[in-house]
């Protein structure tokens, strides 16, 4: 099933704070800036990640207090290259809404 748009939901400061930010661990900003995803152009990442989750498949993963959490793997074209990863999704229980969790490379 493909998460339906209207309730898509990401949080700019997941991008700007934690997926574009150098960490000493679960550094995710390295990675991402191999297509050319950095902190300067966040507006970039967030419209590849709206298009992977608007064009592919969601796999349901885990129920818990919160809701229903999904997956959805597949291409995300930046500046100069596509990376494959795997996001995460959660659709809360208490709005229906489907937030981003978090992105990964997909290995």
């Amino acid at each position: 099933m493909k998460l339906p748009e209207a309730e898509i939901i990401i949080p700019q400061a997941k991008l700007i704070h934690y997926l574009l930010v150098p960490r000493k661990q679960d550094d995710k900003s390295k990675f991402l800036a191999q297509a050319g995803f950095t902190q300067v152009n966040p507006d970039l990442l967030e419209a590849a990640i709206r298009e992977l989750v608007l064009t592919h498949e969601a796999l349901e993963d885990d129920t818990n207090e919160y809701g229903t959490f999904y997956r959805v793997n597949g291409n995300i074209r930046g500046r100069d290259k596509s990376l494959a990863v795997v996001t995460i999704w959660l659709r809360r229980l208490r709005d229906g809404k489907i937030q981003f969790i978090t992105l990964k490379p997909l290995r």
